[in-house]
């Protein structure tokens, strides 16, 4: 591979697509290449690197924004190093709320396939009571929702 690569040699080299590439650098993660005199893209072994850096980032839950703040050539010291637990620290909160929201619907789903169980073993009404519930939610009253507190 020579030094110089052009966008699909880079694309292909990092496993993303050159429209990838374009994006990148119009976000300005990635720096503008320079230019051959017919005007093709010219990169560097650096920025396939900094490509990876950007791929494996998202593939850890980071946005291109995040990404952005954390990009190599920042420095690698502590304040960086203060950044990048915080975003971490984030990330895992955010993800402990999806987790918690998706262990509820599971139980919703689980509550709502054993009525239909029930429905179909006759040991219910002779109606899908879950369309019914869907169809006819339950309204709460400021009387109901003042009993709550």
């Amino acid at each position: 591979m020579s030094s110089v690569l052009r966008i699909g040699e880079l694309a292909s080299a990092a496993g993303v697509t050159a429209d990838a590439v374009r994006y990148y650098e119009r976000l300005k993660i990635l720096p503008r290449p320079s230019r051959t005199h017919a005007g093709y893209r010219l990169y560097s072994h650096e920025d396939i690197e900094r490509v990876r850096f950007i791929k494996q980032s998202q593939s850890l839950g980071l946005s291109l924004d995040e990404i952005k703040e954390l990009l190599p050539g920042r420095g690698a010291g502590f304040s960086e190093c203060r950044r990048v637990r915080d975003l971490l620290s984030a990330k895992l909160a955010e993800l402990d709320a999806k987790i918690s929201e998706m262990r509820t619907f599971r139980k919703t789903l689980a509550s709502y396939l054993q009525e239909c169980e029930e429905a179909l073993d006759g040991k219910r009404e002779d109606r899908c009571p879950v369309l019914f519930r869907i169809s006819h939610p339950v309204r709460t009253t400021k009387k109901d929702a003042s009993k709550k507190k």
